[in-house]
């Protein structure tokens, strides 16, 4: 290389220098510009103790949550207790948010990466507004389009085109600043029945269950809470898997969400479910199935109270007594709590998935056990 090139080379480096600097201090400027700096608080002003509502809004559908005294509940299913867990993790994820890049996105961009305010246009994302007791907004911001993050380390299907790793963000202020967050918020839906306490009611030791509907009325018994299953007033043969399937049915319980104004396919088809437990306790279903969709309705109400007094064991020794007048009364005091809860939540109608019902919908005749089919007769020998 002679001293002409070398030159020539030192300038080159130098112009190549002097760009990368320049656009360095561009892109400083323009997250200055932007009014978020990268590795602060997206809401910096923002104090979990302040929050008393939430407003979520996407395209479609709208919630709102509201804190009353010690409790949240949902606005749009007639102050339904909702997800205590749920809702503080979302706030605490909100107060906490740290921003990891700033982005300059001219309004005509907005509904590529999905932030554009609900019912505003196309390429709505989910409005999140923060409020306080007295109904003032404390932040509000848009919830765009995840970032995908390549894991080729996950095998599963909903893996194959990455997985959430960060989201675009609008923050509703006078800067109107678009950054990225690295937390997806996948939770933070505007579905009303994603915030409900799903805490249902747990039917248990049951001593009789009687079924009774348009296909007839069928009734089961066991004399103790281990006890083996039969018709009650020698009914005849009872399938015992049959039996079993009901019973832990009522036990697994659950709910997808609350029924408002919705109506039965047909009012004279409800069929009514009565299980009486050990504890003294009746609860009695409703069920019937929906206008609309393959989903049932479900009414639920629970009468009678625990027992007060525990019956002692038979060949109780003195020693043990105390243990187990304590060990009841601390279960008394749980089963009581559990049904006031469930009384209260009697209140509502639920929609509930076909398969969460089923075992309780079968005839009598589907309570029978299957006759088995007759032999052919062996072939003679010879």
């Amino acid at each position: 290389m002679n001293r002409k090139q070398f030159l020539i080379l030192v300038i080159a480096l130098a112009i190549l220098g002097g760009v990368g600097t320049a656009l360095f201090w561009q892109d400083i400027e323009a997250y200055r510009a932007s009014g978020s700096k990268i590795g602060a608080k997206l809401l910096p002003g923002l104090k979990v103790a302040d929050v008393a509502q939430i407003e979520l809004r996407d395209a479609k559908t709208h919630t709102t949550l509201v804190r009353k005294e010690k409790h949240w509940v949902v606005q749009e299913r007639e102050g339904y207790p909702a997800d205590f867990k749920a809702i503080s993790d979302l706030i605490i994820k909100l107060a906490d948010l740290k921003v990891v890049q700033a982005d300059t996105v001219g309004e005509s961009l907005l509904a590529r990466v999905e932030l554009v305010q609900p019912g505003k246009g196309e390429g709505a994302g989910t409005l999140v507004d923060i409020k306080d007791a007295s109904g003032k907004s404390l932040a509000a911001i848009v919830l765009g389009k995840k970032i995908l993050k390549k894991d080729p380390g996950n095998p599963l299907p909903a893996a194959q085109d990455g997985v959430p790793a960060g989201r675009y963000v609008r923050v509703l202020s006078s800067n109107d600043q678009i950054v990225v967050v690295s937390d997806p918020l996948t939770n933070a839906e505007a579905q009303a029945g994603r915030w409900l306490d799903k805490d249902f009611a747990k039917i248990e030791r049951i001593r009789t269950l009687t079924v009774s509907g348009e296909n007839g009325q069928w009734k089961i018994t066991r004399d103790v809470e281990w006890g083996q299953w039969q018709f009650a007033g020698g009914g005849g043969a009872l399938d015992a898997s049959a039996a079993v399937a009901a019973v832990n049915a009522l036990g697994q319980l659950s709910f997808d969400d609350v029924a408002i104004g919705a109506k039965p396919a047909d009012a004279g088809k409800t069929v009514t479910v009565t299980a009486e437990t050990f504890d003294n306790l009746v609860y009695t279903l409703g069920i019937a199935r929906r206008a609309s969709g393959d989903d049932y309705l479900l009414k639920v109400t629970v009468a009678g109270e625990p027992p007060k007094v525990r019956e002692p064991e038979k060949g109780e020794k003195p020693e043990d007594k105390d243990r187990r007048d304590k060990e009841f009364a601390e279960t008394r005091q749980r089963l009581e709590l559990r049904v006031g809860r469930d009384k209260a939540r009697g209140a509502w109608t639920y929609v509930v998935d076909a398969k969460q019902v089923a075992p309780l919908l079968k005839s009598h005749s589907d309570m029978v056990p299957a006759s088995k089919p007759a032999l052919a007769d062996a072939p003679r020998r010879r």
